[in-house]
Order: C-alpha cells, then structure tokens, then sequence
C-alpha cells in the first residue's frame, strides 16, 4: 500500500491550516490547530500502524505558536520528516518536534514584522483612504490587498517546506548528519522556549524593607542578579513537579498557591 504523502494530502493540510487559531489555548497555544491541520498526513503514512499513528498525533499536541500566515511551511516540513519516520527504522522521531520548535520562533519573528506590522498596515491605510470618500471597494481593496500574498505564502510555504523537508532528508542520511541536525535543532528550540519564558511569564514581588530610612526593594535586588529570576525559578519547579504529578494537579496547585502569595503579598 502506497504510504507515501500525496497532492491530496497536502492539499487537506492547507485548508485545515485556516483553523490553526481555531482552538488557541493558554497552555499549549496552537498545538491542537496544528495537530487538527497534520491529521491527513498522519492517517496517510500511518494507516497500517495504529499505535505510531497515534505517537505522531500525541507529538503534533506538543506546544506550538508561530503567524499562521507562515504554519504551513513548518508543516510542510513535519509533513516529510513524519513520512521519512514511517519509512526508515532508523529515523530518530524526536527530531520532528526540535525542529519545529526551532522553526515557529524565529518564523514568527519574520512574519508578525511582514503580515502584522507592515502588510496589514499598508492594505487597511490604503482601503481606508478609500472607504473615508464614501467608497464601498474600500474594504474589498483591503481584503485583497492583504489576503492575496497571505494566501500565496501559504501555498508555496507548504510546497516548498515539504519539499525542501523531502531533498533533505535524504541529504542528511546519506551524510549521516542527523545527529548534528538533532542537536543544533534542540538548541535553537530551548532558546526559543526560554525566551517564550522570559517574555511571557511575568512574576514580581512587591516586597520592600526599610532600613535605615533606605527602602530596600526585593525585585530590584533580583532583577540584578538576573532579571524574570522569578519567572525561571517557577518554570524549574514546574517542570521537575510534571515528572511526578498530573498537570492538572499542578495547574490547580498553581492557581490556589499564587491567590495566596498574593493575596499576603508575596507576589
């Protein structure tokens, strides 16, 4: 049986790729958009092994959070990293998720600076101008102005992301550079992570002393040995506490723990 991504199959993902921010969530963002969008080439190239299927749909539930302008391309690129998985024993699946996850970050640098802060500014300045004489093209002179290259990013991002995922894999194993690629890919993806952790989790303490008619302010001290301090502190405790407890445990823990550091004034 031919396992092997088609046209059809990446045709699915595009469409579904519209619904990335369908299911947006505060603790994995997009994971389940994503996951919704990669089903197709999941049930192609996994149809005959339930229980790998199921490992890729559990691995596409992972965090994600990239402009959905350019997700196709990431998927493009998953796409042929999970037919490759499906055919070579030998392929190492944790790869897939380190590679996306070094890829969303510095993507969605470049697209939230094209599609949010310079496209859409451009296509709603230039429908306005219209629509404030009284024109009613002016919000279709908009739509198009900003749909027409969003939606060609998207098309060719997806072709271009599975095929360059495609030319090379097969590079890097006939290289044997997969190992190198694995590794600079977990690099890239940790930063990523680290910096979604330092500009996404805020935590200060308002706590002060006076002393010697010097008010002493405890976040400024923390914030000199290394700013959002507290903010890496509670990501460590979070993590090592997923080893041993349930998350929604801990998400309840979190939230009573915080309402009673506040409240007395911790934090």
């Amino acid at each position: 049986m031919n396992n092997k991504v088609n046209k059809k199959d990446l045709n699915k993902v595009f469409w579904r790729s519209f619904a990335l921010q369908g299911a947006f969530n505060y603790e994995r963002m997009q994971n389940i958009g994503y996951m919704y969008s990669m089903l197709p080439v999941i049930k192609r190239v996994y149809k005959d092994n339930d229980v790998e299927e199921t490992r890729a749909i559990q691995r596409h539930l992972e965090i994600f959070n990239t402009t959905p302008a350019v997700s196709p391309f990431i998927m493009g690129v998953s796409a042929a990293m999970e037919q490759e998985n499906s055919i070579n024993s030998d392929f190492n699946e944790e790869s897939i998720n380190a590679v996306k996850a070094s890829l969303m970050g510095p993507l969605a640098g470049i697209g939230d600076s094209i599609f949010w802060g310079t496209l859409r500014v451009i296509a709603a300045g230039i429908g306005i101008s219209f629509a404030s004489q009284g024109n009613i093209v002016g919000p279709l002179i908009f739509l198009l102005l900003y749909n027409i290259p969003h939606i060609l990013v998207r098309v060719f991002g997806l072709k271009f992301g599975f095929d360059l995922g495609v030319n090379s894999l097969e590079k890097i194993h006939k290289n044997g550079v997969m190992d190198k690629l694995m590794s600079v890919a977990s690099i890239i993806g940790l930063t990523v992570v680290g910096a979604m952790v330092a500009t996404m989790l805020d935590i200060n303490t308002p706590l002060s002393w006076n002393i010697s008619g010097a008010d002493v302010v405890v976040q400024d001290i923390l914030d000199q040995i290394l700013p959002n301090l507290l903010a890496l502190v509670v990501t460590f405790l979070t993590f090592k506490s997923i080893k041993k407890h349930s998350v929604a445990k801990i998400t309840v823990f979190m939230l009573i723990g915080g309402m009673i550091l506040h409240f007395i004034g911790i934090i």
